[in-house]
Protein backbone atom coordinates (compact mmCIF):
# COMPACT_ATOMS: atom_id res chain seq x y z
CA UNK A 1 0.00 0.00 0.00
CA UNK A 2 1.41 3.44 -0.94
CA UNK A 3 2.38 5.44 2.17
CA UNK A 4 0.13 8.41 1.29
CA UNK A 5 -3.01 6.29 1.78
CA UNK A 6 -2.59 5.42 5.51
CA UNK A 7 -1.22 8.93 6.13
CA UNK A 8 -4.36 10.47 4.63
CA UNK A 9 -6.72 8.16 6.53
CA UNK A 10 -4.93 8.95 9.80
CA UNK A 11 -5.03 12.69 9.00
CA UNK A 12 -8.78 12.51 8.31
CA UNK A 13 -9.38 10.71 11.62
CA UNK A 14 -7.31 13.25 13.56
CA UNK A 15 -9.05 16.13 11.78
CA UNK A 16 -12.39 14.69 12.90
CA UNK A 17 -11.04 14.58 16.46
CA UNK A 18 -9.77 18.17 16.18
CA UNK A 19 -13.18 19.35 14.98
CA UNK A 20 -14.86 17.62 17.93
CA UNK A 21 -12.51 19.36 20.38
CA UNK A 22 -12.90 22.67 18.56
CA UNK A 23 -16.66 22.60 19.08
CA UNK A 24 -16.04 22.74 22.84
CA UNK A 25 -14.49 26.19 22.34
CA UNK A 26 -17.41 27.71 20.43
CA UNK A 27 -19.25 28.55 23.64
CA UNK A 28 -16.24 30.46 24.98
CA UNK A 29 -14.65 31.88 21.84
CA UNK A 30 -15.73 33.42 18.55
CA UNK A 31 -15.54 31.28 15.42
CA UNK A 32 -12.38 33.09 14.25
CA UNK A 33 -10.66 32.66 17.63
CA UNK A 34 -11.62 28.97 17.73
CA UNK A 35 -10.01 28.64 14.29
CA UNK A 36 -6.91 30.52 15.44
CA UNK A 37 -6.03 27.99 18.14
CA UNK A 38 -5.46 25.25 15.55
CA UNK A 39 -2.58 27.33 14.16
CA UNK A 40 -1.10 28.97 17.26
CA UNK A 41 -1.30 25.94 19.54
CA UNK A 42 -0.33 23.56 16.75
CA UNK A 43 2.87 25.42 15.84
CA UNK A 44 4.97 24.17 18.83
CA UNK A 45 4.02 20.57 18.01
CA UNK A 46 5.06 21.03 14.39
CA UNK A 47 8.38 22.60 15.45
CA UNK A 48 9.15 19.69 17.79
CA UNK A 49 8.23 17.23 15.01
CA UNK A 50 10.56 18.91 12.50
CA UNK A 51 13.38 19.16 15.05
CA UNK A 52 12.97 15.43 15.81
CA UNK A 53 13.15 14.54 12.11
CA UNK A 54 16.39 16.48 11.71
CA UNK A 55 17.88 14.93 14.85
CA UNK A 56 16.92 11.37 13.89
CA UNK A 57 17.83 11.48 10.19
CA UNK A 58 20.85 13.76 10.47
CA UNK A 59 19.68 15.68 7.39
CA UNK A 60 19.90 19.44 7.21
CA UNK A 61 16.90 21.72 6.91
CA UNK A 62 16.10 22.80 3.34
CA UNK A 63 17.12 26.24 2.14
CA UNK A 64 13.99 28.31 1.65
CA UNK A 65 13.70 30.04 -1.74
CA UNK A 66 11.34 32.74 -2.98
CA UNK A 67 9.18 30.22 -4.84
CA UNK A 68 8.79 28.18 -1.66
CA UNK A 69 7.87 31.25 0.40
CA UNK A 70 5.40 32.42 -2.27
CA UNK A 71 3.53 29.11 -2.23
CA UNK A 72 3.57 29.00 1.58
CA UNK A 73 2.00 32.47 1.76
CA UNK A 74 -0.57 31.64 -0.93
CA UNK A 75 -1.47 28.35 0.74
CA UNK A 76 -1.60 29.77 4.25
CA UNK A 77 -3.76 32.73 3.24
CA UNK A 78 -5.90 30.48 1.02
CA UNK A 79 -6.69 28.24 3.99
CA UNK A 80 -7.53 31.25 6.18
CA UNK A 81 -9.72 32.69 3.40
CA UNK A 82 -11.55 29.38 2.91
CA UNK A 83 -12.13 29.06 6.65
CA UNK A 84 -13.31 32.68 6.97
CA UNK A 85 -15.85 32.25 4.16
CA UNK A 86 -17.05 28.97 5.63
CA UNK A 87 -17.50 30.59 9.04
CA UNK A 88 -19.18 33.58 7.43
CA UNK A 89 -21.79 31.34 5.83
CA UNK A 90 -23.34 30.60 9.20
CA UNK A 91 -24.57 34.20 9.42
CA UNK A 92 -26.83 33.61 6.41
CA UNK A 93 -30.28 32.07 6.56
CA UNK A 94 -29.59 29.56 3.77
CA UNK A 95 -26.05 28.77 4.89
CA UNK A 96 -26.59 25.04 4.18
CA UNK A 97 -26.50 25.73 0.43
CA UNK A 98 -23.16 27.52 0.70
CA UNK A 99 -21.55 24.84 2.86
CA UNK A 100 -22.67 22.21 0.34
CA UNK A 101 -21.00 24.11 -2.51
CA UNK A 102 -17.81 24.39 -0.41
CA UNK A 103 -17.48 20.63 -0.86
CA UNK A 104 -16.37 21.25 -4.46
CA UNK A 105 -12.89 21.63 -2.96
CA UNK A 106 -11.66 18.32 -4.42
CA UNK A 107 -12.69 19.19 -7.97
CA UNK A 108 -11.15 22.65 -7.66
CA UNK A 109 -7.96 21.17 -6.21
CA UNK A 110 -7.73 18.90 -9.27
CA UNK A 111 -8.12 21.91 -11.60
CA UNK A 112 -5.56 24.00 -9.71
CA UNK A 113 -3.19 21.01 -9.66
CA UNK A 114 -3.31 20.78 -13.46
CA UNK A 115 -2.73 24.54 -13.87
CA UNK A 116 0.04 24.96 -11.26
CA UNK A 117 1.87 21.62 -11.25
CA UNK A 118 0.67 19.78 -14.33
CA UNK A 119 -0.73 17.03 -12.04
CA UNK A 120 -3.25 15.55 -14.46
CA UNK A 121 -5.58 13.05 -12.76
CA UNK A 122 -6.28 9.84 -14.65
CA UNK A 123 -9.73 9.18 -16.12
CA UNK A 124 -10.45 6.68 -13.35
CA UNK A 125 -9.38 9.13 -10.64
CA UNK A 126 -11.52 11.88 -12.17
CA UNK A 127 -14.55 9.58 -12.14
CA UNK A 128 -13.79 8.62 -8.52
CA UNK A 129 -13.55 12.27 -7.44
CA UNK A 130 -16.89 13.09 -9.10
CA UNK A 131 -18.62 10.05 -7.55
CA UNK A 132 -17.38 10.90 -4.06
CA UNK A 133 -18.33 14.57 -4.61
CA UNK A 134 -21.88 13.48 -5.45
CA UNK A 135 -21.91 11.51 -2.21
CA UNK A 136 -20.68 14.49 -0.18
CA UNK A 137 -23.36 16.73 -1.69
CA UNK A 138 -26.04 14.11 -0.98
CA UNK A 139 -24.96 13.90 2.67
CA UNK A 140 -24.96 17.70 2.99
CA UNK A 141 -28.44 17.92 1.43
CA UNK A 142 -29.77 15.21 3.73
CA UNK A 143 -28.41 16.89 6.86
CA UNK A 144 -29.77 20.31 5.88
CA UNK A 145 -33.07 18.98 4.43
CA UNK A 146 -32.41 20.63 1.07
CA UNK A 147 -34.32 19.53 -2.02
CA UNK A 148 -32.60 19.24 -5.39
CA UNK A 149 -34.84 21.99 -6.77
CA UNK A 150 -33.86 24.40 -3.97
CA UNK A 151 -30.22 23.49 -4.42
CA UNK A 152 -30.25 24.22 -8.17
CA UNK A 153 -32.18 27.50 -7.79
CA UNK A 154 -29.38 29.02 -5.70
CA UNK A 155 -26.62 29.00 -8.33
CA UNK A 156 -26.32 32.80 -8.37
CA UNK A 157 -26.96 33.45 -4.66
CA UNK A 158 -24.41 35.13 -2.41
CA UNK A 159 -24.15 32.04 -0.22
CA UNK A 160 -23.42 29.88 -3.28
CA UNK A 161 -20.58 32.18 -4.33
CA UNK A 162 -19.22 32.17 -0.76
CA UNK A 163 -19.35 28.37 -0.69
CA UNK A 164 -17.55 28.02 -4.01
CA UNK A 165 -15.02 30.62 -2.83
CA UNK A 166 -14.45 28.63 0.35
CA UNK A 167 -13.84 25.47 -1.64
CA UNK A 168 -11.45 27.41 -3.89
CA UNK A 169 -9.51 28.63 -0.85
CA UNK A 170 -9.06 25.09 0.46
CA UNK A 171 -8.28 23.75 -3.03
CA UNK A 172 -5.64 26.43 -3.65
CA UNK A 173 -4.11 25.75 -0.23
CA UNK A 174 -3.77 22.02 -0.90
CA UNK A 175 -2.05 22.55 -4.25
CA UNK A 176 0.13 25.38 -2.91
CA UNK A 177 1.37 23.22 -0.03
CA UNK A 178 2.38 20.47 -2.45
CA UNK A 179 4.03 23.03 -4.75
CA UNK A 180 5.95 24.52 -1.81
CA UNK A 181 7.34 21.15 -0.70
CA UNK A 182 8.32 20.17 -4.25
CA UNK A 183 9.99 23.55 -4.88
CA UNK A 184 12.61 22.68 -2.25
CA UNK A 185 14.09 20.17 -4.71
CA UNK A 186 14.71 17.43 -2.15
CA UNK A 187 14.55 13.71 -2.97
CA UNK A 188 13.15 12.91 0.49
CA UNK A 189 9.65 13.95 1.57
CA UNK A 190 9.43 13.94 5.39
CA UNK A 191 11.63 16.96 6.10
CA UNK A 192 10.33 19.07 3.15
CA UNK A 193 6.75 18.40 4.28
CA UNK A 194 7.57 19.22 7.91
CA UNK A 195 9.49 22.35 6.94
CA UNK A 196 6.56 23.51 4.79
CA UNK A 197 4.11 22.88 7.63
CA UNK A 198 6.15 24.89 10.15
CA UNK A 199 6.59 27.77 7.71
CA UNK A 200 2.86 27.88 6.90
CA UNK A 201 1.86 27.74 10.58
CA UNK A 202 4.24 30.61 11.39
CA UNK A 203 2.65 32.72 8.63
CA UNK A 204 -0.90 31.83 9.69
CA UNK A 205 -0.19 32.43 13.39
CA UNK A 206 1.35 35.85 12.72
CA UNK A 207 -1.48 36.95 10.40
CA UNK A 208 -4.27 35.79 12.72
CA UNK A 209 -2.58 37.12 15.87
CA UNK A 210 -2.41 40.58 14.28
CA UNK A 211 -6.03 40.30 13.12
CA UNK A 212 -7.39 39.19 16.51
CA UNK A 213 -5.26 41.73 18.35
CA UNK A 214 -6.78 44.45 16.18
CA UNK A 215 -10.40 43.28 15.92
CA UNK A 216 -11.00 40.93 18.86
CA UNK A 217 -8.35 41.45 21.58
CA UNK A 218 -10.58 39.93 24.26
CA UNK A 219 -10.89 36.77 22.18
CA UNK A 220 -7.12 36.56 21.84
CA UNK A 221 -6.86 36.53 25.64
CA UNK A 222 -9.68 33.98 25.75
CA UNK A 223 -7.63 31.45 23.79
CA UNK A 224 -5.10 31.47 26.63
CA UNK A 225 -7.78 31.17 29.35
CA UNK A 226 -9.01 28.02 27.60
CA UNK A 227 -5.48 26.70 27.15
CA UNK A 228 -6.32 23.08 28.04
CA UNK A 229 -8.89 22.57 25.28
CA UNK A 230 -6.91 24.86 22.95
CA UNK A 231 -3.84 22.66 23.46
CA UNK A 232 -5.88 19.57 22.59
CA UNK A 233 -7.09 21.24 19.40
CA UNK A 234 -3.53 22.27 18.56
CA UNK A 235 -2.11 18.78 19.11
CA UNK A 236 -4.81 16.99 17.10
CA UNK A 237 -4.71 19.65 14.38
CA UNK A 238 -0.94 19.61 14.10
CA UNK A 239 -0.79 15.80 13.91
CA UNK A 240 -3.49 15.86 11.24
CA UNK A 241 -1.56 18.51 9.29
CA UNK A 242 1.61 16.40 9.46
CA UNK A 243 -0.34 13.63 7.73
CA UNK A 244 -1.90 15.98 5.15
CA UNK A 245 1.33 17.78 4.26
CA UNK A 246 3.36 14.57 4.00
CA UNK A 247 0.71 12.84 1.88
CA UNK A 248 0.40 15.84 -0.44
CA UNK A 249 4.18 15.96 -0.87
CA UNK A 250 4.09 12.34 -2.03
CA UNK A 251 0.92 12.32 -4.15
CA UNK A 252 -1.41 14.52 -6.23
CA UNK A 253 -3.17 16.92 -3.82
CA UNK A 254 -6.57 16.21 -5.41
CA UNK A 255 -6.19 12.49 -4.69
CA UNK A 256 -5.26 13.20 -1.08
CA UNK A 257 -8.16 15.58 -0.50
CA UNK A 258 -10.56 13.17 -2.18
CA UNK A 259 -9.46 10.25 0.01
CA UNK A 260 -9.65 12.62 2.99
CA UNK A 261 -13.43 12.60 2.58
CA UNK A 262 -13.32 9.34 4.51
CA UNK A 263 -13.66 11.73 7.47
CA UNK A 264 -17.39 11.83 6.62
CA UNK A 265 -17.54 8.06 7.04
CA UNK A 266 -15.95 8.37 10.49
CA UNK A 267 -18.47 11.07 11.42
CA UNK A 268 -21.38 8.97 10.17
CA UNK A 269 -20.18 5.87 12.02
CA UNK A 270 -19.84 7.72 15.33
CA UNK A 271 -23.23 9.44 15.04
CA UNK A 272 -25.04 6.27 13.92
CA UNK A 273 -23.46 3.62 16.13
CA UNK A 274 -22.33 5.59 19.20
CA UNK A 275 -25.03 8.25 19.47
CA UNK A 276 -27.83 6.21 17.84
CA UNK A 277 -28.86 9.10 15.62
CA UNK A 278 -31.40 8.38 12.89
CA UNK A 279 -30.08 8.26 9.34
CA UNK A 280 -32.02 9.43 6.29
CA UNK A 281 -32.03 7.35 3.11
CA UNK A 282 -30.34 10.15 1.17
CA UNK A 283 -27.56 10.23 3.75
CA UNK A 284 -27.07 6.46 3.44
CA UNK A 285 -26.94 6.83 -0.35
CA UNK A 286 -24.37 9.61 0.08
CA UNK A 287 -22.17 7.46 2.32
CA UNK A 288 -22.36 4.63 -0.22
CA UNK A 289 -21.30 7.01 -3.00
CA UNK A 290 -18.41 8.37 -0.93
CA UNK A 291 -17.15 4.87 -0.12
CA UNK A 292 -17.61 3.80 -3.75
CA UNK A 293 -15.72 6.86 -4.96
CA UNK A 294 -12.86 6.22 -2.54
CA UNK A 295 -12.58 2.59 -3.66
CA UNK A 296 -12.53 3.71 -7.29
CA UNK A 297 -9.78 6.19 -6.45
CA UNK A 298 -7.64 3.53 -4.78
CA UNK A 299 -7.99 0.98 -7.59
CA UNK A 300 -8.29 3.16 -10.73
CA UNK A 301 -6.03 6.17 -10.02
Amino acid sequence: MPLWIPLTIAAAFLQNLRSTLQKQLTGELSAIAATYVRFAFGLPIAVVYLWSLVAITGHELPAANWTFLFYCVVGGLGQIWGTALLVGLFAHRNFAVGTTYSKTETVQAALFGVIVLGDRPSLGATAAILVSLAGVIAISMAKSHLTLANFMRTLSDRTTLMGIGSGAGFGIAAVAYRAASLSLGRSDFLIPAGFTLVTVLVIQTIVMTIWLGWREPAQLAGTMRNWKVSSGVGIAGSLASIGWFTAMTIENAAYVRALGQIELVFTFASSHFLFREKTARLELAGIALVIGGLLLLLFLR
